[in-house]
């Protein structure tokens, strides 16, 4: 699967996304672009699945009709997110052309 990260998704999650190919937002020049550009930019180029920590996206975008799917970390914060790593891949290896799911990734204290 083809899966791009969004700005404020922690990179190291790519370590754990073995057999995906990943490419990040800043590296290929996509990081000004506002959510709905950037989810057609993806997937003209043929991305799978798009990961970010937006949780508005669903509300400010027409996710209909959308060719690409869509997994929203409930946190950005890597220390929270690390603790949930199985949770963030178990929606990434879930997820299905056109598909959104939310995970939801508490605080630590």
């Amino acid at each position: 699967m083809r899966i791009l990260f969004d700005n404020g998704t922690p990179n190291p999650i790519a370590r754990s996304l073995v057999g995906h190919e990943v490419a990040f937002a800043r590296q290929i020049g996509w990081h000004e672009l506002k959510n709905g550009e950037l989810l057609r930019e993806a997937e003209e180029a043929g991305y799978d699945l798009l990961l970010t920590s937006d949780k508005n996206i669903r509300y400010q975008q027409n996710l209909s009709g959308r060719k690409i799917a869509i997994v929203v970390l409930g946190n950005q914060q890597w220390p929270d997110v690390q603790l949930h790593l199985e949770r963030v891949l178990e929606a990434v290896n879930a997820a299905t052309p056109g598909s959104f799911s939310e995970v939801e990734i508490p605080h630590k204290d």
